[in-house]
């Protein structure tokens, strides 16, 4: 004999009584109130999106910030790579210079001798770096043309950074003015100067080195060839196969130092 229970649920699953999916526009009024009177879940959620949306935005903006070839041109970053390879190889020759001197000290043969040209050879290197001595070299000729006297002290600082950076030895400017570690840039009566002697227009420097990444180093985006354009002024570089430098600076007298 069927079950009555049984035959009561055939009968409601015959007559339609099954649960129905609520109507479309059903929907969208239960969407528009939950925009309208949004709950405490939903507004938690929103909160939780923001937060995030913020600190992946502040982390793109931040990594791009710190990365400073980001917007580069690759033409820029050729040249910051050929000024990498030239300092390179300048320091792996010295490398070879030095554990050739070591090698000739450590063998005990003509050590002294050895010794005595190590030290003079120091002795004229220092000579060169504190100005005291003439020099010559390949190098570059810098001629800036600035008509409208727009250079300032800033710019001329900013072109000995990058030279020096590419690897200048001896740096002189209008073939007065010798250009060492104590050289600083002012402006005096309109004119600039340069360790108190003024500085005339065209601006010449003399930069003995690495021609190519000296080139390199004036011509860069954002160096002293755009800084000068952007003035109104031209500059034009010239690698030279000797250039000489003449100009130099008295060795200072030491007031309270005396050899031990």
């Amino acid at each position: 004999m069927p079950d009555e229970t049984d035959a009561g649920a055939r009968h409601a699953a015959d007559s339609g009584d099954a649960p129905q999916a609520p109507p479309a526009g059903r929907s969208l009024r239960d969407l528009g109130k939950a925009l309208i009177r949004p709950s405490a879940s939903h507004i938690l959620l929103a909160a939780v999106l923001l937060v995030f949306g913020i600190g992946v935005g502040t982390q793109i903006t931040t990594k791009t910030a710190d990365d400073p070839y980001a917007t580069a041109r690759r033409a820029d970053l050729i040249q910051l790579l050929d000024t990498a390879n030239s300092e390179t190889s300048r320091l792996e020759n010295e490398i070879v210079q030095l554990k050739t001197t070591r090698d000739k000290l450590q063998s005990g043969v003509d050590s002294a001798k050895v010794a005595q040209q190590e030290a003079q050879n120091r002795l004229d290197n220092l000579a060169i770096l504190n100005g005291t001595v003439g020099a010559t070299g390949p190098g570059v000729r810098v001629v800036i043309y600035d008509p409208n006297q727009k250079v300032t002290a800033s710019t001329l600082l900013d072109a000995i950074e990058e030279f020096r950076d590419a690897g200048a030895e001896v740096i002189e400017i209008n073939d007065s003015i010798r250009v060492v570690a104590s050289t600083w840039f002012g402006s005096s009566g309109g004119s600039l100067v340069a360790d108190n002697v003024a500085i005339s227009v065209p601006i010449v420097i003399d930069v003995i080195g690495d021609g190519h990444a000296l080139e390199e180093a004036a011509r860069f985006r954002g160096g002293l060839v755009s800084q000068v354009q952007q003035l109104g002024g031209t500059v034009s570089v010239t690698q030279q196969t000797n250039v000489t430098i003449t100009a130099v600076r008295p060795l200072p007298q030491n007031q309270y130092a005396r050899p031990a």
